[in-house]
């Protein structure tokens, strides 16, 4: 039995853009870099209907941001958790 193969996403853009400028059909790059032509049309399609994604002002550094204060917010909702608990400890 086969295994799944996986691509990278910078090989997948590859192919896709290389499959939006038609200077070979779906068929030749098909051959050329050993996929099925239903693979190369389903990264066509997902490449075009993400590409507005790629002019969204900020909003993945937003998502970032708010990610690494999150983190910090539950490091020292940790450390308050120790100290209260061995403040309990200490006082029964």
């Amino acid at each position: 039995m086969k295994t799944q193969r996986k691509f990278s996403s910078e090989f997948k853009a590859k192919v896709a853009l290389e499959a939006l400028k038609e200077r070979e059909s779906i068929t030749e790059l098909a051959k050329k870099y050993d996929l099925h032509p239903n693979q190369i049309t389903t990264w066509k399609k997902d490449f075009i209907s993400n590409a507005s994604s790629i002019f969204e002002s900020g909003t993945k550094k937003k998502t970032e941001e708010s990610d690494h204060e999150k983190e910090k917010l539950y490091q020292a909702i940790g450390q308050l958790k120790v100290e209260n608990d061995f403040l309990k400890k200490a006082l029964s």
